[in-house]
Parts: structure tokens; sequence; C-alpha cells
């Protein structure tokens, strides 16, 4: 989830959304782009004195956030709010590890926020468990360039508490330099005894099952628990070739050569292939059947500024702050606004595209055949004691 934007690119971007907040450019300059102008009074809905509060719980490292020139999202929200509806806002920006943390902060309710980015599962429990707010969609127009294969999925089947924000699919990284072409195709090669001690692993029980769920062509949503112990058999199996279980950790391990394949998420691979060092040579592909994920924005119950959290929503839908959103985390956007950007598409490279969006149209159809889902808390109580009996 790193930056690849250039210096230069980055400054025209800012230069850009600077310009806009200024009412400048053409008509057609301005099309897709957040609103500019001052709203008139009696159409403004923040008129009042005194500086709005805005909080936002995201991913770490998951916004453009100005870092070596690169837009500031949160900056050219409060600037554009303030030349839009003649009123600051202060907005509070704060990250979490893992969906299990931010649920575990707002279900405690010893915090307040008013939008946040979870993941489709986690979206599902809080949906089930009365956490979020229906969205008024018409103070999100730009609603209208999410892809319609990402609306209507299993987590949010009306579209009644979702904005897409990213998606991703898991695939396999691999050095080209250590790991024979020959062995490259679909899950087998994480179990491939001639790269023992080259082979990584997640370190989280969902992903490290889902891999050999996958591999064996099991459902990875299934509540049988003879399914979920073949697949601990498999992972048993891996076991010994494998040189670590991992996280964060699989950035260093392969852009520096420590280690030679590892599943992980597509978004990633290019962080690493910024990252490698001059003997490695980091290559991707996707299995056959692996796991798709969408993160949304959503409000939580207990928000504080609904009708202010759904400007900042749309304002992230805007055209030129999607792409520089997206141009810095690496993952794909559902926003036709930036995968049909010519300027997007050129600057991230015929191979990123083929890699990030790989069919597009056909998301909701892959999604709902393979991607995780919320299980049962005593199927996900059995994957833990299979987890410890693996790991111990």
């Amino acid at each position: 989830m790193k930056k690849f934007l250039s210096v230069l690119l980055s400054v025209c971007m800012l230069l850009s959304v600077c310009a806009a907040l200024a009412g400048c450019g053409s008509a057609e300059e301005q099309e897709n782009k957040p609103a500019v102008n001052a709203v008139p009074d009696e159409e403004n809905p923040f008129l009042g004195t005194g500086t709005l509060t805005l909080n936002v719980y995201n991913w770490g490292e998951y916004i453009s956030d100005g870092f070596e020139g690169s837009l500031d999202t949160v900056a050219a929200f409060e600037e554009w709010f303030e030349a839009t509806y003649g009123r600051k806002v202060k907005v509070n920006y704060s990250t979490f590890a893992s969906n299990e943390d931010m649920y575990s902060k707002l279900s405690s309710d010893a915090v307040s926020y008013d939008v946040i980015i979870p993941s489709d599962y986690m979206i599902a429990k809080m949906i089930s468990d009365d956490m979020l707010l229906p969205l008024n969609y018409e103070n999100i127009p730009n609603y209208q360039y999410i892809n319609e294969s990402f609306r209507g999925l299993y987590y949010d089947p009306d579209n009644l508490y979702t904005v897409p924000y990213t998606y991703g699919v898991v695939g396999i990284i691999y050095d080209a330099n250590v790991v024979d072409p020959e062995d490259v195709g679909d899950w087998d090669l994480l179990w491939n005894e001639k790269y023992s001690g080259k082979i990584l692993q997640f370190n989280n029980s969902r992903d490290a099952f889902g891999t050999a769920q996958y591999k064996l062509g099991l459902d990875v949503n299934t509540t049988d628990r003879a399914s979920w112990d073949l697949a601990l058999q498999e992972l048993q199996k891996q076991e010994p070739l494998v040189q670590n279980y991992v996280m964060d950790e699989v950035y260093n391990m392969m852009e520096i050569g420590e280690a030679s394949i590892a599943a992980y998420y597509a978004g990633d691979y290019f962080t690493m292939l910024d990252a490698q060092a001059d003997d490695v040579d980091l290559r991707f592909y996707y299995p056959e059947r692996t796991n798709y994920f969408v993160d949304a924005m959503c409000i939580p119950k207990g928000c504080q500024n609904q009708r202010l959290a759904e400007e900042f929503i749309n304002f992230m839908l805007s055209e030129e702050v999607a792409i520089a959103n997206a141009e810095f985390i690496y993952y794909a956007s559902p926003n036709s606004l930036v995968y049909e950007n010519e300027g997007y598409r050129e600057d991230m490279g015929e191979e990123a595209m083929e890699i990030l969006y790989p069919g597009i149209e056909n998301f909701s159809e892959l999604y709902n055949a393979y991607a995780f889902r919320n299980l049962d808390q005593d199927t996900l109580d059995y994957i833990s004691d299979l987890w410890r009996t693996l790991r111990s």
C-alpha cells in the first residue's frame, strides 16, 4: 500500500485540485470533480458558525496523505469544504490494524466515528449487529460511478449501507530468479518441496486455511467440519516447507529475497515490486480459485454528523481525489472515473492494469463464488482450534 506516484505527477494532481478549489478551469475540466462554487445560503445544509468536526477511521496507509508530494486528501477536503460551504471543518483521521480491532473499538461505545472503511465480511457482521446507519445516496451523487458489479453483493445486498472504496484479489508472488517457470501455476507452488524454506504463509487462520481450501477445491465458507479437517491436513503437509508465517513482514522478506514465494494481495505486490532489491525479480499470478475482497465506506451508529459524513464519502468518489487515492495505495478501484481514466491507465501501465483489474465486469460472479464470508461463531471457534493445532 505504498506510494509510487512520481513527485511531478503528485504535484500536478495537487495543483489540479487547488485549481478546482479556486473555481478555475473550463466547464469540461470541472466535470466529475467536487463542486467548488460557494453554495447559496438557502441551499447550504451547513450554515452556522464554528468549526465542524469529522472523525474518520481507516486502515493504515490507505489514503493519499501528502507523502512525497502526493495529494493530501484530508487537507484537500477541508479546503474544498470551506470553499464550498463557507464553514471550516476539522477532520480527525485515525487508523486501525485489523477489522477485528475496528469492530472491538466501535462496539465498546468508547469512541465515536463518522466514516469507517471496513472489509466486506466485517460489514456483514456490523449490519447484522445493527451498528451501521443507512446512507442517503442523494447526498452521494458520485455513487453513480461505482461499477454495477460492486452493487448488491452479499454483505449489503440491498445497497443500503455502503459505498465501495477499493477491492482486491489474492494471488501468488514469486521471485523469478529462484522459481523455475515450469513450477508456476495455481496453488501447488506453495506446496512445492523444491522451495522448502523459501515459502511464506499467511499468519492468520482465515487466509491460511483459504489457500488450502482453494487448492483442494473446497468451499471456503463451509460449516462442514470435515472440510476444515482436510484443509488442516493440507496445511500440515505444507508446514515443514514454510520459512515463516507472516503478515506485514512479507514486504521486506520478499523485497530483499529472504523468501521467494508468498500468497498476498495484488495491490501489495506492486509495493514490493517498487522496493525490490537489484537481485530480486518479483512476478505475480492468480490461481484459478482465490479470495476476492471489497473494502467500503460506511457510517456507524453514533455518528455525530451524518450529512457531513456523506459529503466526505462523495468527495472521496470525485475524480481527482479517487485517482490520487488509487495511485497512492495501489489497490484497484470500483470507481469508473478511476479505471476508465486514460491518464491513470497510462501511469499504472499495461501490466498493472491487467493484474489489478482482471475481468472487472465479471467481478460479482467471481466474488459470489469464491470470496470469504462471515462465518458463524461455532465455525470460527473450530477454525481457531485447528489453527492452534497447526501452529503448536
